[in-house]
């Protein structure tokens, strides 16, 4: 510490304070909470009022944010999902990565340096920021999305190269052809190795332990077991040589299907969300801004070069792997910057004299400005940019990665009373809307729903229609709700199948679509409405819902007979059967009425 006699209480004091003065102003500002954790660590740190000194420390120990980020993410994606994941991290994550690499070599080469540096500069460029990709995706509720599914996974396939390129910059030091003098075959299979024991682990041991720990009732053990289970994975992924985040995200797969996952999130969540300011704060820390005055020209051109080359690099080979447009750009703005791993292969190229100290310098204060100026990117890019593709082509669906025995279809202001009686009884859903911003919105707060459109037959086969045990329809569209009905009822015969109606005759198309019980949207509401009206009539309160009870029966029994005779192409009230049902249903409930009225007499 700069500050004489500082105790540690004063430390984190201080970094609480700058995060706490300059987040709000930033995020008030329309510049966001990560740019105002960068200008937070810049004032404290080195660089600026010399508070620290340190922040390489600070920033190794905030990874763990990142660490718990991934294992979070885990937790939403189980072993099948992951599995289905695999052409994009193998197939497209390689090819992104091969073709920047060659791209930001070329670049490198043209400022003058030689291939080997290059090689090196374009390998700690490639590897995009978990951390500030991860916290965009987090804060867009783009997680489950395909769009976020597709960024997941090319950052799975760059924690995988973790370990060949640190064999790579020791095999270009000039003393010696190995890694430590230990031969790359042997690291490869430690890292195998350590994946096969915590896939054991995870299989076998962590449920167990998880319901050893409930069984105890002390909250506070459930959650140090939660965050020994994550940081012992990081731990172990790490020893192994490859990276904390690859460990964490194992472990959260394996528990992915655990009945302890949501309590699991409840208890990292805190942690992680303060350990990734903290990262944020670190890395605004490492900007030398004497060094990156000094070099200014370097240093600035080589930082917009090599975004926008591997920016294009994304955009080109999102656009063959099938985004649109939109998409396409919108993942190479996100991830055009460099990443932290990139502090950690430079370091490494500087000890073993594959760079020098001056270039390691200017390395890292270009990584640490592109991550910077990243937030700024994204701002103007969805003020000014995106808007101009926002009607070129609709949103794709969400990939819908769950298949529970509920599917419910809207989440309007309708399903969303339906979803929270669900939920607090202790049902799981899965839900669809497609209402874009009503879906993202509800993910930031932590309801898991999929963007989509229902009446598309494929759409509901990825949800899992045809296993589903009740299906209901809650969404405002008279049409798609009949045609959703219809086809459920042809996929799986044996659903008990809701649906809202707009009204009467809606009932009765959704009655013969297939629908088993059909709830008019108005019914219930207009129902409590007459039964207030007769009570401040002055009847009797149990007599009012004795009427209410009555008139719900009798219009229930007539609206299953007149969903038999009626005819959509016979124009309303020209149906003679239907008709005849209507009047007598009217002299029912007038009978049943009065009956009623004489017995309280």
């Amino acid at each position: 510490m700069a500050v004489e006699g500082a105790s540690q209480l004063v430390s984190v004091v201080t970094l609480l304070g700058a995060a706490v003065v300059a987040v709000p102003i930033f995020k008030r500002l329309g510049l966001g909470a990560v740019l105002g954790y960068f200008a937070a660590g810049l004032a404290i740190g080195p660089f600026g009022l010399g508070l620290f000194n340190d922040a390489e420390a600070i920033i190794h120990l905030a990874e763990l944010g990142v660490v718990m980020f991934l294992f979070l993410v885990g937790l939403e994606m189980q072993p099948k999902h992951l599995w289905g994941l695999r052409k994009y991290i193998f197939g497209m994550g390689s090819m992104q990565i091969l073709t920047a690499i060659a791209g930001l070599t070329a670049v490198s080469m043209l400022y003058g340096f030689s291939l080997q540096f290059s090689f090196i500069a374009a390998s700690g460029f490639v590897l995009t920021s978990t951390a500030i990709v991860m916290q965009t995706l987090a804060e867009r509720g783009e997680m489950t999305s395909e769009r976020g599914r597709r960024i997941i996974a090319v950052l799975l396939f760059e924690d995988l190269l973790i370990v060949p390129l640190l064999a790579l910059v020791a095999f270009l030091a000039p003393e010696t052809g190995q890694v430590n003098d230990t031969p790359l075959w042997q690291h490869i299979g430690t890292a195998l190795g350590a994946v096969v024991a915590l896939v054991v682990a995870g299989v076998w041991l962590l449920n167990p332990l998880f319901r050893i720990i409930a069984n105890t009732k002390i909250r506070e053990l459930m959650t140090a077991v939660a965050l020994f289970v994550v940081l012992g994975s990081a731990l172990l992924m790490e020893a192994s040589g490859l990276s904390m985040a690859m460990g964490a995200f194992l472990a959260g797969v394996l528990l992915s299907n655990s009945s302890f996952r949501h309590q699991l999130e409840v208890d990292i969540d805190p942690f992680k969300g303060l350990l990734l300011g903290l990262f944020f704060l670190g890395v605004g820390m490492s900007l030398n801004l004497a060094h990156v005055i000094s070099n200014w020209v370097v240093i600035v051109s080589a930082v917009f070069a090599m975004m926008l080359v591997k920016g294009l690099v994304i955009f080109i080979v999102a656009r063959l792997t099938g985004s649109n447009n939109a998409d396409a750009l919108d993942r190479a703005v996100v991830m055009a910057q460099g990443g932290e791993f990139a502090f950690v292969l430079f370091a490494a190229a500087t000890a073993q004299g594959v760079i020098s100290q001056e270039v390691h310098a200017n390395m890292t204060a270009i990584v640490v400005l592109s991550m910077a100026l990243t937030p700024l990117f994204m701002i103007i890019h969805n003020k000014f940019i995106a808007p101009r593709f926002a009607n070129t082509g609709e949103r794709a669906a969400d990939t819908i990665d769950e298949q529970n025995a509920i599917l419910l279809i809207g989440i309007g202001r309708y399903g969303q009373i339906v979803s929270k009686l669900l939920r607090a009884a202790g049902f799981n859903a899965t839900i669809i809307d497609k209402n874009p911003t009503l879906v993202d919105g509800l993910k930031k707060i932590g309801m898991k729903s999929y963007y989509g459109d229902a009446s598309h037959p494929d759409l509901l086969k990825t949800a899992g229609v045809q296993n589903a045990k009740l299906v209901i329809i809650a969404i405002d569209d008279v049409a798609k709700a009949t045609k959703i009905a219809h086809h459920v009822r042809m996929v799986n015969p044996h659903t008990k199948i809701i649906a809202r109606a707009h009204d009467r005759h809606h009932v009765f198309e959704l009655a013969q679509a297939g629908a088993d019980v059909q709830i008019r949207e108005t019914f219930d509401s207009a129902l409590r409405t007459g039964k207030q009206a007769l009570q401040a009539l002055g009847i009797e309160r149990d007599k009012v819902h004795e009427i209410g009870d009555m008139f719900f029966g009798i219009d229930r029994h007539n609206v299953k007979l007149m969903a038999d005779v009626y005819d959509p192409n016979i124009a309303a009230y020209q149906n003679d059967a239907m008709n005849k049902l209507a009047i007598e249903q009217d002299e029912q409930i007038a009978l049943a009425v009065q009956q009623i009225l004489a017995e309280e007499k």
